[in-house]
């Protein structure tokens, strides 16, 4: 059942039609969601606990640092059992690309970010293509449809992107310089930073400081 008197607040940060990004505050409450979702939802949760329910009552709880991911299509309850502020990306793909009779939603947590989780993927990065000498490791812990969701490290070093994804990221921590090949522009990217690139983006990266990063990719 409903329980207490929730409020948010949403900013959008970004939106170029389908991919859109921003950041939401709730107070405390609990509600049905009997209305599938219209879009796939993935989000870094900065402050606060709750919990996503399934259609048939499974539970998924949550707190700062999990990623969490909600498909098009999901039903169930949201309850927020401690003020919830998050950062957020949707894809606003047409299809509902989940399989089978439920729709789950998934929590991954910060623990499974640690280094013993991720593997070396700097031949074949899942962002950027290819680190060259510089060293990234990465998991995917979410690859259905048109989403893509994992976490993402690199060590100091710079490589030159060719033709990067279309992502959204969160930086957890470390500090890195994003630079745009069509214009020079440079972006400083810190921990609490949250950064969205177009489809086809090419240019270069320099990571300062390691970086471990949070990212959505919507194909």
């Amino acid at each position: 059942c409903d329980w207490g008197t929730p409020q948010d607040w949403s900013r959008k940060l970004a939106d170029d039609g389908v991919f859109r990004a921003g950041t939401w505050y709730c107070s405390e409450g609990g509600w049905e969601s009997p209305n599938g979702k219209g879009v796939t939802e993935v989000f870094y949760m900065l402050e606060g606990y709750g919990m996503l329910g399934d259609s048939d009552g499974a539970k998924h709880f949550f707190g700062p640092g999990d990623m969490v991911i909600i498909p098009k299509g999901h039903t169930g309850r949201w309850d927020v059992n401690g003020p919830i502020h998050k950062v957020w990306a949707v894809n606003a793909h047409d299809n509902i690309e989940e399989s089978g009779p439920i729709i789950r939603a998934q929590v991954d947590h910060y623990k499974d970010f640690a280094p013993h989780c991720l593997s070396d993927t700097s031949a074949y990065d899942p962002l950027y293509g290819n680190t060259g000498s510089v060293s990234s490791a990465s998991n995917t812990f979410y690859d259905v449809g048109l989403t893509k969701v994992g976490v993402w490290t690199c060590e100091p070093g710079s490589f030159e992107v060719a033709y990067g994804e279309r992502q959204w990221f969160h930086v957890v921590e470390g500090t890195m310089f994003v630079t745009d090949g069509s214009d020079g522009t440079s972006k400083r990217c810190v921990a609490g930073d949250t950064v969205m690139l177009p489809a086809g983006w090419s240019g270069y990266v320099d990571v300062v400081e390691s970086v471990k990063k949070v990212f959505t990719v919507a194909k």
